[in-house]
C-alpha cells in the first residue's frame, strides 16, 4: 500500500506542496518540465535548492507573464490603521513564502476572471482528464470559500487575474504530480494556520483569512505560534480535496517499510524550518 504524509506544522501553500512533490519524482527537471509543457497560460515554473534552518528542500517560483503573486504579513498596528473598504475579490491570498516588492497597483492594472473562465482555461491544458477534473474540484473548493467570504454567487465571484492564475498553476501542479505518485491514502496532519494579519493585493486580512477558514471548517487546525499567514486558500482546499484522514502525524514504525522524503521550502524566514513535509510511505 503507498500513503502520502503531509506535515503542516508550517501550514500548506500550493507552490510549497509543489515543491514536496518534486522532490519525491525520480528526476525533479524531468518533472518540472512536464508541469511547464502543461500549457498554462503566461505560467512559468522554476525550481531551486534551499536550506531553510539548517534543513534542505526545494523552493517552486510560480510566475505570470513575469509577475509574481505576493502578499506580506502586517503588525496588529499596521492592520488597525488599514483601509478595510475594497470592492474585489482574490482569488487567492499567496503563500507565506514569497516576500518582494512590486511597483504597481493590482487593483487598477490587472482583469479578472471568473470561475466559468478558469474552467475554460482548464479544459484547454495538455493534461489528462482525470487530472482536469481534478483541478476544477479543486479550484471550485477555492470559489466556493470566496463566494461565502463575499456573499456572491458562485459563478458570479471575481477574481484577481494574477492571483487566479496563481491559484490554477498551483493545483494543476499538485494534481499532476498526485497523479504520478498515486498514493491510496493521503494522510493530513493537524493544520497550522499562523496567526496575525496579512496584506493581500485588495486588503488587510486578518489570519487565517476568511476563505481560508472556510474551506478548513471541520477539519484539525491551530494557530498563535507563529506570526504570519502559513496556511493559503489554495493550500487548504488541495488539502481538503486530496486528503482522506486528518489530524494523524507521521509516525515510523518497526514494520518494513520504504519511506521517501521531500521538503517544499518558503522563503521567509522564522524561528523553525519554513517547509511543507510530505513523507510517501509503500508497504
Amino acid at each position: 500500500m503507498k500513503r502520502l504524509y503531509i506535515d503542516c506544522g508550517m501550514g500548506a501553500a500550493g507552490d510549497m506542496l509543489t515543491g514536496a512533490l518534486l522532490e519525491l519524482m525520480p528526476d525533479r527537471e524531468e518533472a518540472l518540465a512536464m508541469l511547464n509543457d502543461a500549457g498554462i497560460p503566461g505560467i512559468r515554473y522554476e525550481a531551486e535548492d534551499s536550506v531553510k534552518c539548517g534543513v534542505k528542500g526545494t523552493h517552486v517560483t510560480v510566475t505570470y507573464n513575469g509577475e509574481e503573486e505576493v502578499t506580506e504579513d502586517v503588525s496588529s498596528e499596521e492592520a488597525h490603521a488599514h483601509d478595510h473598504d475594497h470592492t474585489h475579490v482574490h482569488g487567492r491570498t499567496h503563500d507565506h513564502d514569497n516576500e518582494h516588492d512590486h511597483d504597481h497597483d493590482h487593483d487598477h492594472s490587472h482583469a479578472h476572471h471568473t470561475l466559468g473562465d478558469i474552467e475554460d482555461i482548464i479544459h484547454s491544458l495538455k493534461i489528462s482528464e482525470s487530472v482536469k477534473e481534478d483541478v476544477i474540484g479543486v479550484y471550485e473548493i477555492i470559489a466556493e470559500a470566496e463566494s461565502t467570504a463575499h456573499d456572491e454567487p458562485v459563478y458570479e465571484v471575481h477574481f484577481h487575474e494574477v492571483g487566479s492564475m496563481d491559484a490554477v498553476a498551483d493545483a494543476v501542479a499538485v494534481c499532476m504530480l498526485m497523479d504520478r505518485l498515486a498514493p491510496e491514502a493521503v494522510i493530513v496532519s493537524d493544520i497550522h494556520v499562523g496567526a496575525g494579519f496579512v496584506k493581500c493585493a485588495h486588503g488587510v486580512l486578518p489570519v487565517p483569512a476568511p476563505a481560508t477558514a472556510n474551506i478548513l471548517a471541520g477539519l484539525p487546525v491551530y494557530g498563535g505560534e507563529v506570526q504570519g499567514e502559513l496556511c493559503t486558500p489554495t493550500g487548504a482546499a488541495l488539502l481538503k480535496y486530496f486528503g482522506t484522514e486528518f489530524g494523524t502525524a507521521f509516525e515510523e514504525t518497526g514494520d518494513k517499510q520504504n519511506i521517501a522524503i521531500g521538503r517544499g521550502m518558503g522563503r521567509k524566514d522564522f524561528d523553525r524550518p519554513n517547509c511543507v513535509t510530505v513523507y510517501l510511505v509503500t508497504d
